[in-house]
């Protein structure tokens, strides 16, 4: 259930009628403050990724647009707050060692919705996760505003709209998706639940991977981090 209530939201906002956005600078932004994976998780990621569009052309690809990553946290920001909330970051970050963290997949699973699913990589949480995650969720409060619009999200020609739920999920992420509700994982595509039931019925090689690098993402529809704003090389 809270795989459910953590990627559920991403699955509905792609398939609902969408809600438009303006394209007009907004003063406020959904951001998502994400560690990116070493290239273990990511040929992974992508692999599986290649496999599902070829069932279901209609999902999304990884890769320049669509980033493989681990949401830490989701919040609205003031936009005017931004280079705070990055300096912020950059004080946790600087006392940490997380490009040494060994981080473990342990298994694939889907979230159902009619004939369809959305898949991922499970992450088995860590204390280190944990505890940056409530690291900045603290350092980054005092520039967070309780809700937004769909203004607050990176929009395309391509995909115009964002979805209500994806509004309310990024609103609800503390306490919703964090501290023991925390469910860390790497988003892999969509496709027919009967051949998400084939790959999650073959055997899943555990395998482990580190974080490469941390970084600030402007959200877009169904929770993907679309517009890249800062990066920072983790430390050893």
């Amino acid at each position: 259930m809270k795989v459910l209530v953590a990627l559920g939201i991403g699955l509905a906002s792609m398939l609902d009628d969408a809600q438009g956005a303006s394209t007009k600078p907004n003063p406020v932004m959904a951001i998502d403050i994400a560690l990116e994976p070493d290239a273990t998780m990511i040929q992974r990621a992508e692999a599986v990724n290649a496999r599902l569009l070829k069932v279901f052309p209609k999902g999304f690809s990884l890769g320049a647009t669509h980033h493989p990553h681990i949401s830490i946290l989701q919040r609205y920001v003031h936009t005017s707050d931004l280079d705070k909330v990055y300096a912020a970051v950059d004080r946790i970050l600087a006392n940490e060692k997380a490009s040494g963290w060994k981080l473990k997949a342990t298994k694939y699973y889907y979230i159902p919705w009619k004939s369809i699913g959305l898949a991922g990589i499970v992450v088995e949480p860590t204390d280190d996760l944990l505890r940056l995650q409530q690291e900045l969720i603290d350092a980054v409060a005092p520039f967070t505003t309780k809700t937004g619009s769909a203004a607050a999200f990176v929009t395309t020609p391509a995909e115009p709209g964002i979805n209500k739920p994806t509004i309310d999920y990024v609103a609800a992420f503390v306490p919703k998706a964090t501290g023991k509700n925390f469910n860390p994982h790497v988003t892999v595509g969509v496709a027919p639940q009967d051949d998400l039931k084939t790959m999650l019925a073959e055997p899943f090689d555990a395998f482990t991977f580190s974080p490469s690098e941390a970084s600030v993402y402007q959200l877009g529809n169904f929770g993907t981090a679309r517009k890249k704003l800062k990066t920072w090389e983790l430390q050893p």
